[in-house]
């Protein structure tokens, strides 16, 4: 159960410090590490294979699919079976395998095969939403935005930081409080973050350094 001890005042500054410096002691999210290559493409079909699958797993049919077809061009003349046979066992990999092959073809047909980099645009490809179109756009361009996932949603909401019911409420709360200068790295702090220690179910506060300064919103049972 939560202590009744008496918190520091939660400061963004000191949580993002702390965070960059903790963060190099657990692994990096495939599209994390995917985005290190400077190809909005692979970040943009690496995000969609993630969505409600664990990080091993998509890392796993990242790598098969891109072994195969690199490019809109070479993924769109994949037959759909074929893509969801080697993105498997990826969530919903049927519905992910047709979708990912849209894209491609809408990429070709609007966009000259290339990824676009603005988010309203993304918002239009098939199936893109609000999360997936920040992360192609911070973390494939380089470009502000804030891409905010369920990780970012809760720790986010956990800090007191912000008070919003879903991830797209966040991203707006963010928008208008966090500092421009955290925008592009928030989502990588959080997500690895999110998945070592600040879990979704029993987080480790025993082993956050920002415990004493955390409200631990809503957080019900720790370790």
């Amino acid at each position: 159960m939560r202590k009744a001890s008496k918190k520091a005042k939660f400061d963004i500054h000191e949580a993002i410090a702390v965070l960059r410096r903790v963060i190099p002691n657990f692994r990096e999210p495939h599209v994390t590490q995917e985005a290190k290559r400077r190809d909005p493409f692979r970040v943009l079909i690496s995000c969609i294979i993630s969505l409600r699958t664990k990080d091993d797993v998509t890392a796993a049919s990242s790598r098969r699919l891109f072994a195969k077809a690199r490019t809109p061009k070479s993924m769109a003349a994949l037959e759909e079976a074929e893509i969801a046979k080697l993105i498997y066992p990826a969530g919903f990999y049927r519905q992910k395998a047709k979708q990912i092959r849209q894209i491609c073809r809408d990429l070709l047909d609007k966009h000259d095969g290339n990824v676009p980099d603005e988010i309203d645009t993304l918002l239009e490809l098939h199936g893109v939403g609000r999360k997936t179109a920040n992360l192609v756009v911070t973390m494939g361009f380089q470009k502000p935005g804030i891409c905010v996932d369920v990780h970012v949603h809760r720790i986010s909401n956990r800090w007191g930081y912000v008070n919003t019911p879903t991830p797209d409420k966040t991203e707006m709360a963010l928008r208008n409080k966090l500092p421009a200068k955290y925008w592009l790295e928030i989502n990588d702090l959080l997500v690895t973050y999110g998945q070592n220690i600040c879990t979704p179910v029993s987080p480790k506060c025993s082993l956050c350094e920002l415990s004493q300064m955390c409200p631990q919103k809503n957080v019900d049972r720790t370790r």
